[in-house]
């Protein structure tokens, strides 16, 4: 793989850096094309994927360095070197929920239906910033011989070298693919609003919490040394928004 995807000088253009980039854009531009059709401005999704960003990078971060905080004490300056990978989407997903909201109710948004509209693209954007921890070789997989299996050279990547792993960026990859499909399809049939998003991060923590256990990188442990600390969480998030699914529906479906 390339973590370094062009070299002039002292200037580098990483991969992964690249690829966030890019499923950031693509992201937005979803949005904006789906929040089209229920009469709000581009200027207004813009502006809300402005304060995503923001608390995303913050929040995935700040977690990633937490569950990793031994590789962190004594070279703080690391802390902000993003470019070479190290974010838990967990920590990035529970920053931009909370910030958005905060910014959605402050502008007088109808919240639910908002946070339904970007949902497909969110799930698209994070398809493609996938693609970057596959070049940089974070959040590899564990060991295997399975014929699809890869393998990194690249000195420079964050993978253990000359070893099959599970492609378990590429898992990440197709998952949330899928998953973009899925709410697609959900939105146009959906019952009430929040009810894409709910599907959203309910879908994304089982996929999640299933690709975790192909994982060979270090990810804090979670109560229990065999669950990680994303998916614990995922866990916890599964449950609730399932919980509230559940409740929701059940007016649409219950006995007549």
């Amino acid at each position: 793989m390339h973590p370094v995807l062009l070299n002039i000088g002292n200037f580098n253009l990483y991969t992964y850096g690249l690829f966030v980039a890019l499923g950031f854009m693509t992201a937005v531009w979803v949005s904006q094309k789906n929040a089209a059709t229920h009469d709000i401005s581009p200027q207004a999704v813009t502006d809300i994927f402005f304060v995503i960003l923001v608390s995303a990078l913050f929040g995935a971060r700040l977690l990633y360095v937490l569950i990793n905080f031994n590789n962190y004490k004594d070279n703080w300056l690391d802390i902000f070197k993003i470019w070479n990978g190290g974010l838990v989407f967990f920590g990035g997903f529970l920053g931009a929920v909370i910030a958005s909201f905060i910014y959605m109710k402050m502008q007088n948004f109808n919240t639910w239906k908002t946070a339904d509209l970007l949902s497909p693209g969110v799930a698209l954007g994070h398809a493609l910033g996938r693609l970057g921890c596959f070049f940089a070789g974070c959040c590899y997989g564990k060991i295997c011989d399975l014929p699809f299996a890869i393998k990194f050279t690249n000195p420079e990547s964050l993978a253990p070298l000359d070893v099959y792993l599970h492609p378990t960026q590429i898992y990440s990859v197709l998952s949330n693919f899928i998953l973009f499909f899925i709410l697609m399809g959900i939105q146009k049939k959906k019952k009430f609003n929040g009810m894409v998003f709910l599907t959203y991060i309910m879908l994304y923590s089982l996929f999640r919490f299933i690709i975790e256990f192909f994982r060979g990188d270090f990810r804090g442990n979670f109560i229990f040394d065999s669950i990680s600390m994303s998916q614990g969480i995922g866990l916890m998030v599964f449950f609730i928004a399932l919980i509230i699914l559940i409740k929701q529906l059940r007016p649409f479906y219950g006995s007549k």
